[in-house]
């Protein structure tokens, strides 16, 4: 067996292959096969989608294996490179880090060949599959603590062309929020890997907390969106349905705008995503987990803002995210 990655087929074959991308072994772990799939109809754009980085956001493995009942119907040019489940250890442990490592999969690109599991994934991935395209949809969701509309995103891009591409590629999907997010750290994130090399990367973050069917279609509908501003599918692009509105709006986010728990407690939210908040506007109560000693701790919302997302009541640890806030991009 090869010791390095490899696919388990010939992804240039014209039409839909399937095997795998064989993860060798390692100290900790034998060889992982990964399940891809290839959509191969010749001239066109590369697009690589994969879910499942994070074992607890169960909306992107979904959405994967919906995309199949009508890819291989609708596609007419370029190639779709298609892994349901970027981490299997990690979703069979229903855990957002990979149980044999502890790591966080998108916190170690581009990977080790000589690493850890969660290392090699990522090594695979950055050594076979990037290389193949030239655009990446990863979907993610905001996991069963929060509520959260389904949105795409992107982080703030050096590159003035690549980040207007990829602002212009990710209001394509026309999903409920497109929103330009400045975390705090994206180090060994595959959207910075791929973006160093100059690609189109959008994440997806399909909602969050119980995953249900209007979510999901809402998410079906974004990515058959995209794909028909590729030009990979055909059709006509149309709003998803979200609320009861058909409509998308674009924000941005500051680290400054994730308000963080103060201490432990119970997070008890007293707004809900799309409410708009002005400066000192009550987000949540914070209840100490000892009521007898400390008093509820009011969540104020720091400046006129969005409600992007917001954690359900929920039991919190010190510096959790418990809201995360944003403003209109072009303000």
């Amino acid at each position: 067996m090869s010791e390095t990655p490899h696919l388990t087929f010939d992804p240039d074959q014209a039409g839909m292959s399937k095997g795998h991308l064989v993860v060798p072994k390692g100290a900790d772990s034998e060889p992982l096969p990964l399940p891809v799939l290839s959509f191969n109809k010749g001239e066109g754009p590369r697009l690589l989608i994969t879910a499942g980085c994070h074992g607890n956001e169960l909306e992107g493995p979904i959405v994967a294996r919906r995309i199949l009942d009508w890819l291989p119907r609708l596609q007419e040019c370029g190639r779709v490179i298609l892994v349901p489940v970027l981490n299997p250890p990690a979703l069979k442990a229903w855990s957002r880090n990979s149980p044999g490592d502890g790591l966080n999969l998108n916190r170690v690109f581009p990977g080790r060949g000589d690493g850890s599991i969660s290392e090699r994934i990522a090594d695979a991935v950055s050594r076979v599959l990037l290389p193949m395209v030239d655009t990446v949809f990863d979907l993610h969701s905001f996991g069963p603590r929060w509520e959260f509309a389904p949105a795409s995103t992107t982080h703030p891009i050096a590159d003035a062309d690549l980040m207007s591409k990829t602002l212009r590629m990710s209001e394509a999907f026309k999903l409920p929020v497109t929103l330009v997010w400045e975390g705090p750290d994206t180090r060994g994130m595959f959207d910075t890997l791929a973006h160093s090399q100059g690609k189109i990367f959008v994440c997806l973050e399909l909602g969050g907390g119980a995953v249900g069917t209007d979510n999901l279609a809402v998410a079906e509908t974004g990515i058959r969106n995209a794909l028909i501003a590729l030009g990979i599918v055909r059709g006509k692009a149309e709003y998803p349905t979200f609320r009861q509105q058909k409509s998308s709006r674009t924000l941005k986010t500051f680290s400054s705008d994730q308000l963080k728990s103060p201490e432990r407690g119970i997070f008890e939210p007293r707004c809900s995503v799309f409410d708009e908040v002005k400066q000192g506007d009550l987000i949540g109560i914070l209840h100490p987990l000892d009521p007898c000693s400390s008093m509820p701790i009011d969540i104020r919302a720091r400046t006129t803002s969005i409600v992007c997302g917001v954690k359900s009541g929920v039991p919190v640890d010190v510096n959790d995210e418990l809201a995360l806030l944003a403003r209109p991009l072009h303000s």
